[in-house]
């Protein structure tokens, strides 16, 4: 079963809920002060079956004061039924509404000249090429359909026409990420809190976790209906009623999006392709503010232009600021109306969400899927972007950004689920082994850079930092020495009065044996620029040549032979006086060389003894 979504468009007191009444038997003014005015205030809904199509009427109402609910209806229609009637033939609100259905892209439709039974033969002919006139080169087709709802005339004609648009209709997108925009909300005794819109796109399942935005509320789906009929599942294209589970009804309104949890963001900024209709009296002024509506939502918004004015008929890229924040996708189409006086004035296409440059714009809002990813990616540049964030802003579900993403990998460089463009990752690590390359010629006696430096040149966001650090390392573009960072071919070359100097340190110590000097010792035994010792010194550490315990500082060789010669010992066990003979040295070496030895495995406390270890690790 096809579900085409039609929905009625024209003048107030042109017949538009008479004739659904007449197609489908449905009176969709709902209202009890519709019944008593007898016109259309809200939106109205009506089904009919022919062959395997299911039509989803949309009444939308005419009156000029009610535009707002026409629009919130008007979002998610295939086609476009413009009811005309006969005794008045094209009017204001016909003008409006047939502007809107342009504006949002309305694909097809046709022209029911109603009321056929109130004109003679001649004046409906004079009418039929009136309306003829007026919808020539559109959307619509040019031959209007006469009916009579009174007597039932032209319905069948209608009806044959409807089938044959409907099979041109492009079917929604099911595998793409659901999307309900609220356009009534209400309770049920027994049921609770209903919510109904068009599924623009996506699939709804019993059960499913959802989220309405831009509030942010959580729920569940305790129930699906589509016309009445209780379904397991709701897919792209079907007026559907949800019931929440939980969620109290003042919570709700028109405006609001039911979504998957988690994802996406409402916005307050909406990048955009901007016209303004060829009839508007006046330019539109940079600045200016007007009344936003897109899908079911509705707000005011700062204009803010290429230039300054937009003329009549033209097109520019703009920007909307947004008094409340909305929820919007590239793609989506929108409605601008004046403040004062309240009319339709044009209309445009979110290009994006973010603060895009205007270059970036036109490039945007010329690409298809794959490239609009490829796109949003080379611009984050160096600071790269998620996969999540990605998934922002586009209704692609998460296994078709993936598989579009893999189709971009002579661009996009992947580094688990951040992305970066193949240029700018490059850009970033040259940027990167400059850097290290610059601090070693600074420095030529330390070993590498301190990792954290690091982290804080590639991003402010440490897990980023961590990612492309985990790249550049596998790449072997640096080299990791614990908490050191070097190049390749970074090797401390020292000179001959460095040489010297460094001797004389590792003699230094050396000649302590097990009693051990400490750094100040060497600075007051031995003559040279402090700054040059302390760094040697550092050196020789880092190299293991010398090893520091708390303050004590010894040779490598001396800590060697003492663990040889424990390993040589018959004698399992040990404890501070026999380890203080062995060595030849008192408690205040010995205690913090034993617990070297511990921290090595060498030895392993035990109460008051240490237990040899024989297989223990190299100091």
């Amino acid at each position: 079963m096809k579900n085409i979504i039609v929905g009625t468009a024209g003048h107030i007191d042109h017949g538009k809920t008479s004739l659904v009444k007449a197609l489908t038997g449905i009176d969709t003014d709902r209202l009890k002060e519709e019944k008593q005015r007898g016109i259309s205030i809200d939106i109205g809904f009506a089904s009919l079956k022919i062959d395997d199509y299911l039509f989803s009427f949309i009444d939308l109402p005419g009156h000029e004061r009610f535009i707002k609910n026409m629009l919130a209806g008007a979002h998610g229609i295939d086609l476009v039924l413009l009811v005309v009637a006969a005794d008045e033939s094209v009017m204001p609100q016909t003008q409006e509404h047939f502007d809107i259905c342009r504006l949002l892209q309305v694909k097809s439709g046709l022209v029911a000249l109603t009321k056929k039974d109130l004109v003679d033969d001649e004046l409906l002919e004079l009418v039929k090429t009136e309306v003829s006139e007026f919808v020539s080169g559109s959307f619509l087709n040019p031959t209007p359909i006469p009916i009579s709802t009174k007597t039932g005339e032209g319905l069948d004609k209608l009806k044959s026409a409807l089938v044959k648009l409907a099979q041109s209709v492009q079917q929604r997108n099911t595998r793409s990420v659901a999307r309900l925009p609220i356009d009534r909300a209400f309770t049920i005794k027994g049921f609770g809190t209903v919510v109904t819109g068009t599924l623009v796109s996506g699939t709804l399942h019993l059960g499913d976790e959802i989220e309405i935005l831009p509030e942010g509320i959580s729920s569940h789906i305790r129930s699906i209906q589509v016309h009445g009929q209780s379904v397991e599942v709701a897919y792209a294209g079907q007026r559907t009623a949800v019931n929440l589970q939980n969620l109290a009804l003042d919570k709700l309104y028109r405006g609001q999006v039911l979504l998957p949890p988690g994802r996406y963001q409402p916005t307050r900024i909406i990048n955009c392709s901007l016209e303004l209709l060829a009839t508007v009296p006046k330019p539109l002024k940079n600045y200016s503010t007007v009344r936003l509506h897109l899908s079911t939502s509705e707000t005011n918004a700062r204009v803010i232009l290429e230039k300054a004015s937009l003329d009549p008929g033209a097109k520019q890229y703009a920007q909307l600021k947004l008094n409340l924040p909305i929820f919007a996708l590239p793609g989506d189409r929108f409605i601008i109306r004046s403040l004062s006086p309240p009319i339709t004035i044009g209309g445009g296409t979110v290009i994006d969400t973010t603060n895009h440059n205007k270059h970036l714009l036109q490039k945007l809002y010329q690409a298809d899927s794959s490239e609009r990813l490829a796109l949003i990616v080379e611009a984050r540049a160096e600071r790269g972007i998620t996969v999540q964030e990605l998934a922002k802003v586009t209704d692609l579900t998460m296994s078709d950004l993936y598989e579009l993403l893999s189709g971009l990998s002579h661009r996009i460089l992947r580094l688990e689920d951040l992305l970066f463009s193949k240029v700018a990752y490059s850009k970033l690590v040259q940027k990167l082994v400059t850097y290290v390359a610059d601090y070693h010629q600074q420095d030529p006696l330390a070993a590498g850079i301190n990792r954290e430096l690091v982290y804080q040149l590639i991003s402010r966001n440490r897990q980023t930092a961590e990612l492309v650090l985990e790249k550049v390392l596998q790449d072997r573009l640096l080299i990791a020495e614990k908490e050191l960072l070097r190049l390749p071919t970074h090797r401390v070359q020292l000179a001959a009065e460095e040489q010297a100097l460094t001797k004389a340190l590792e003699d230094f110590f050396f000649n302590f044996g097990y009693q051990a000097a400490t750094y100040k010792d060497a600075e007051a035994n031995i003559s040279a620029d402090s700054q040059l010792l302390r760094k040697l010194f550092q050196l020789l550490v880092r190299q293991g040549v010398l090893i520091r315990i708390e303050e004590f500082v010894f040779h490598r060789k001396h800590i060697e032979k003492l663990i040889a010669t424990l390993r040589q010992l018959e004698i399992t066990k040990l404890d501070i006086t026999t380890f203080k003979n062995l060595a030849g040295i008192t408690r205040k070496h010995a205690i913090p060389l034993l617990e070297y030895l511990d921290s090595i495995r060498v030895t392993r406390r035990m109460g008051n003894e240490r237990e040899i270890l024989k297989g223990a690790e190299e100091c």
